[in-house]
């Protein structure tokens, strides 16, 4: 850019020396010219001297949005309606702006470094304000976790490990590198298209590639503006497409961005060993809650006693973190408490009571297999704060939301074979209700013994039942169990045995009859 700017300076100045020729008069032409020779040369030298000192390096952006914006690499496409759509709503919605951006200050410094060191166009740094609004903890109906809204599949085939402690959708480092990963994996299948990799991301690979190859067998065009797509996906990428613009000229769209400085945030510290996030907080100096925010992929009080003890700690708290952490023991790092099994105990009761996993039990007890002994003592690890000092534990997260409804409150017991489908019907709720009281999504598995809770508004639940279920009679065929019946209907077994005065072991005979009170929509 500087050297055409110089070319078109000299070319300037030449064209203004030949006009002055062409304007001279004719006696003293040569005494004129070597004038205008001399003028050509001392701009030259001067353009020259700017050459030398604009080719110095650029001064570093001192803000992260400057920063994005030398890496804007996109087309915005000002002129179709969706995109202007989306400009307006942005623009229009300053306080949702200012919240996001705001939330965004731990995280897109260290976004923006992963997405350069892969070559991704610097825009797709705003893409978890269109996923998540760079929420870690955000959880959709879809299943999907985290700032990228991972899904559980296509986040372990990018690496992100999931288990009961941890969940790798919702850690801010590898959550990034396996969008990273992903990003150029759809690339180089839709051969560096930018827009396309957008869609797929949000529609799937297959998705767009059925869109792409039915417009070719009918001669249109394939770019992502020609093809038909879910309605979501239209959207999608246009909503990006207008964030950038927006980002890009703040000033004019009278948006305020949070300043976040064009530095670190965080430091990357390997702990070596299982640690409780109260201790840790207290060693580098902050609240909890900052580690949580800082660390959103534990599920937990602690880290994964068997997977990797990465902190990310504030960049400011390493040094007093690391000089703290060297005097801490490894056994101390996690409060023990001393357990006498009672009768009846099991290493799954045990391990619910306490928060942590069986394999966490077998492991510091070097228990072989499940056989436990009444008398017999465990360690079992267990947090050293109150439950409220966890508050983005997922338990804690739970438990806010299910007390986040209003109307009257039920719970419900799960029971082995439930659906997630079925206890809304017997709860008189809609699944995604249901669903989102619990912080869970509608295909989510259900562990037996789980408690969830829905919100009924108006009416008893005598008068609430009774405008869904009927009276059935029923006739027992081969092969029907009291368990078979009770899933078949969504019913409980327990009710089955109420309803029909029978034993709950009792054997059901071909062509005996029940009475059943069944939903009416489920009863078929």
């Amino acid at each position: 850019m500087v050297y055409k700017k110089f070319a078109v300076a000299v070319l300037a100045a030449a064209v203004g020396a030949c006009a002055q020729l062409e304007t001279a008069p004719d006696t003293g032409i040569a005494s004129d010219a070597t004038e205008i020779d001399a003028s050509i040369s001392q701009a030259s030298e001067e353009i020259s001297r700017n050459i030398l000192q604009s080719a110095e390096p650029a001064l570093p952006p001192s803000d992260i949005w400057e920063r994005l914006r030398r890496g804007f690499t996109l087309q915005r496409e000002l002129k179709r309606d969706k995109v202007q759509d989306y400009v307006n709503y942005f623009s229009s919605n300053q306080g949702y702006m200012s919240r996001v951006t705001e939330r965004s200050r731990r995280y897109i410094f260290h976004v923006a470094e992963q997405l350069e060191q892969a070559n991704v166009p610097l825009e797709f740094a705003l893409l978890p304000v269109v996923e998540s609004a760079y929420d870690p903890f955000a959880y959709s109906h879809a299943q999907a976790s985290g700032m990228w809204q991972f899904i559980p599949a296509t986040g372990r085939s990018f690496g992100l490990h999931q288990n009961w402690w941890y969940d790798g959708r919702r850690d801010v480092v590898e959550s990034t590198r396996a969008a990273s990963e992903y990003f150029n994996y759809l690339a180089a299948k839709f051969d560096g298209d930018w827009l396309l990799v957008l869609a797929a991301y949000n529609a799937g690979e297959g998705t767009v590639r059925r869109a792409i190859e039915r417009n070719k067998r009918r001669g249109k065009g394939t770019s992502f503006w020609d093809l038909k797509l879910p309605r979501e996906t239209r959207s999608y990428v246009p909503q990006l497409l207008a964030l950038a613009e927006v980002v890009a000229h703040p000033e004019k769209y009278q948006v305020p961005l949070h300043n976040v400085d064009n530095s670190p945030y965080y430091a990357v510290v390997n702990v070596g060993s299982q640690i409780d996030l109260a201790q840790a907080s207290e060693l580098a100096g902050i609240e909890v809650k900052e580690l949580h925010l800082l660390n959103p992929g534990y599920n937990r009080w602690a880290t994964d006693p068997n997977g990797n003890h990465r902190l990310l700690i504030p960049a400011d708290k390493r040094e007093q973190f690391m000089e703290k952490l060297a005097t801490l023991p490894a056994d101390q790092r996690v409060t023990w408490q001393r357990y006498k099994v009672a009768r009846g105990d099991s290493l799954s009761v045990i391990a619910r009571r306490y928060e942590t996993t069986i394999a966490a039990i077998q492991q510091t007890n070097k228990l072989r297999g499940s056989n436990i002994r009444a008398g017999q003592t465990l360690l079992i690890p267990s947090a050293s704060g109150p439950n409220a000092e966890y508050a983005y534990a997922i338990d804690q997260r739970v438990n806010r939301r299910q007390s986040s409804g209003s109307g009257r409150k039920t719970s419900y017991t799960v029971r082995p074979g439930d659906t997630l489908w079925g206890i809304a019907r017997t709860m008189n709720v809609k699944v995604r209700e249901l669903a989102s009281w619990n912080s869970m999504a509608p295909g989510d598995t259900l562990r037996p013994g789980r408690k969830l809770v829905a919100y009924n508004s108006g009416g008893s639940s005598s008068e609430q039942q009774s405008r869904t279920t009927r009276k059935l009679s029923y006739r027992v065929r081969n092969g029907d169990s009291l368990y078979r019946i009770a899933r078949k209907f969504r019913i409980d077994i327990s009710d089955i045995v109420r309803w029909n005065k029978i034993n709950k072991k009792t054997y059901l005979q071909p062509g005996q009859r029940l009475t059943l009170f069944v939903d009416s929509a489920a009863s078929g």
